[in-house]
């Protein structure tokens, strides 16, 4: 078949996914320009492949490389689609396209702005509030003030770029670590509410909510006057320059918070309902360091009953094998994890992702081909520049990348029994592949990411994840307020409201959209599969694929919580790295990403709406971690 005959097989709401998160103005200069359709999209891809990337495809191999993505056999990541192609890449490198990253707290400083600068560039990121990393800061001097005074007499004119931003926030934590004396600021060169941002795309937000954050980040600092911070201090911190940074309109602030085992007060951070839970600390998703669940306080069980339940991450595990059992493939240098917890990363260090829609192909000699593909534009990609060189240094010395698969539940057992020999095969072609190049060999390969939007283009079940609902449910996604997908989504008669706080108010900045949904016939149902079923699929996608780690948020009833206890007692030190859980029902999140429905229901809710099949949308729309938002990344 000519490539141009090829009709996408879209997910159900696969075409308004990409229209709102990957397709990039015609014409970049005109904020009236249509977007790009898919095969568009493509093209800018793959030619920056070669023109910016260096993978020097050649022209068989373009076309194999468009027919597999047109026909979503495999994806590069979210982000490449977003930003190849763009001057962006030109600019900044390396970390333009990279999805994960991950630092410790254990400077007073450099942890802070480092994280600001990649969430501002979209990129997700972990971070250890450990109290071994924690405590190495140094005390907070006395208190000060530091004041907003628009003129150009101000100490400090913050510049209206993202490193004018991250420069505030540097100034105001060497001022209370370092220097202790107060400054005043101006913003008067930031650009009003409403403005269009360049390079990224989308709105500016003008400064209130910059603004907003620093004084909030000015307060905790004072409140620690000739103290040292708690994690929860840190913690806080973190949340608010997630804050800031979703509010500046950059399209997601994925983090992932990662404490002691034991730390109460970490662990009651999310407890909405001991009430004066800053709407903040909805800004990562929460977890904890432990290799022996038999010593997790009550506390932390006390989140399954009530709570947002935190996660588990295992380095001992992450640091001594790939797959399971491959301990010829150590990672020694391991500190933490990505937002979602599927990559292990050392301090400073980032990495790439793509997918692979295990459902879409018909053999394993194609699942290598796909793969192969995924896996060159992936490595040529980390020997981009960057300009934070430690991260540069050891990105360059890991060459760390995540090749996932996606709809692990949906596919065939003859299909998922492609993954061992597609892993060995890209073991073999990373070495002779490298080795041409002149670059390390990667550390690690593979992966098992949540996987949201990518797996709703297909619309195949998300990673390892069962569905999250149906066989009828509602789909919400979360759009930013102000975008035309709005009224596009308004005028077809789909449901529209304003994202809703954990303390009941809305959030002006968000619109959450609902789409009724149905799954096809045999797709494995969340519910309908125990936990400990669940679990055990996890442990077999780590033997099987993953050489980092697999990112599944457990489905569980309150009923099944001795089970689990007793089966993480049992195998989770020597089988799983990291993992997560969420309820099943009664989970307490408003505007779930996804809620059951009846048939009937379903029906009727069709029955008034019409499908978006053509649209001009603007490129201010993406959300890519839109699932991150309930702290457990059930549903990416």
């Amino acid at each position: 078949m000519n490539n141009a005959e090829i009709k996408t097989p879209w997910g159900e709401i696969g075409y308004i996914v990409h229209k709102r998160t990957y397709a990039r103005r015609l014409d970049a200069n005109d904020p009236n320009s249509a977007t790009e359709e898919f095969p568009q999209t493509v093209d800018r891809v793959i030619t920056a492949c070669n023109e910016q990337l260096g993978c020097d495809f050649n022209k068989d191999e373009q076309e194999e490389l468009e027919g597999y993505l047109l026909k979503l056999k495999g994806s590069v990541a979210g982000r490449f689609w977003w930003q190849l192609g763009t001057e962006t890449v030109n600019k900044l490198g390396l970390l333009s396209l990279q999805n994960c990253a991950y630092t410790n707290i254990d400077e007073p400083i450099r942890p802070f702005t480092w994280v600001m600068d990649a969430l501002m560039l979209g990129c997700g990121v972990g971070y250890s509030i450990q109290r071994k990393h924690v405590y190495q800061l140094p005390k907070v001097k006395e208190s000060i003030t530091i004041e907003r005074v628009d003129d150009a007499g101000a100490d400090f004119i913050v510049p209206d770029t993202r490193e004018g931003w991250v420069k505030l926030l540097g100034k105001i934590m060497k001022a209370h670590f370092l220097g202790g004396k107060g400054f005043t600021y101006s913003c008067q060169m930031i650009r009003s509410k409403g403005a269009p941002i360049g390079g990224f795309g989308g709105i500016a937000s003008g400064p209130d909510e910059l603004v907003w954050g620093m004084q909030k980040i000015h307060e905790i600092l004072n409140s620690k006057s000739g103290e040292k911070l708690e994690p929860i201090d840190c913690l806080d911190i973190m949340n608010i320059i997630g804050k800031i940074v979703v509010a500046g309109n950059v399209r997601r602030s994925a983090q992932i918070a990662i404490g002691d085992y034991d730390d109460v007060a970490f662990l009651q951070a999310k407890s909405w309902d001991l009430g004066n839970v800053p709407n903040w600390r909805a800004m990562s998703n929460n977890s904890v360091i432990c290799s022996d669940t038999s010593k997790l306080p009550q506390e932390f069980w006390d989140t399954y009953e009530k709570g947002e339940p935190y996660g588990l991450i295992n380095i001992e595990l992450a640091k001594i094998c790939g797959r399971l059992g491959e301990t010829q493939f150590p990672d020694p240098d391991v500190e933490g994890f990505n937002p979602c917890a599927e990559q292990s990363l050392a301090d400073k260090e980032t990495c790439c992702l793509a997918e692979l829609f295990l459902p879409n192909i018909e053999s394993q000699e194609e699942l290598i081909r796909v793969a192969s593909y995924l896996y060159r534009i992936n490595k040529h990609s980390l020997a981009l520049p960057c300009h934070l060189k430690e991260t540069e240094a050891i990105v360059h010395k890991n060459m760390r990348m995540g090749i996932g698969v996606t709809g692990v539940m949906q596919a065939t057992a003859k299909q998922r029994s492609w993954l061992d020999a597609c892993y060995r095969y890209l073991r073999a072609y990373d070495v002779e592949y490298s080795e041409a190049y002149g670059w390390p060999v990667s550390i690690k390969l593979t992966t098992v990411k949540p996987s949201g939007s990518l797996s709703l283009l297909a619309g195949v079940t998300p990673g390892g994840h069962p569905s999250p609902a149906g066989p009828f449910y509602i789909r919400r996604v979360r759009i930013a307020n102000g975008s035309p997908l709005v009224e596009v989504c308004k005028k077809n008669g789909f449901h529209v409201e304003q994202q809703r706080n954990f303390d009941g108010t809305n959030d002006n900045t968000t619109m959450v959209v609902s789409f009724p949904c149905k799954v096809p016939k045999k797709t494995p149902i969340a519910g309908s599969i125990t936990a400990i079923e669940q679990l055990e699929g996890v442990v077999g996608l780590q033997r099987d694929w993953s050489d980092n780690s697999v990112s599944v948020t457990v489905y569980y009833t309150l009923e099944e919580l001795p089970e689990i206890k007793e089966w993480l007692n049992n195998n989770y030190t020597n089988s799983l790295k990291t993992v997560s859980f969420l309820l099943t029902n009664d989970h307490g999140f408003d505007q779930a990403p996804y809620e059951t429905i009846s048939e009937d229901r379903y029906n009727e809710l069709v029955k008034n709406t019409t499908p978006i099949t053509s649209a001009t949308i603007g490129d201010d729309d993406m959300d890519d971690l839109e699932g991150c938002l309930n702290g457990a990344c059930p549903v990416k």
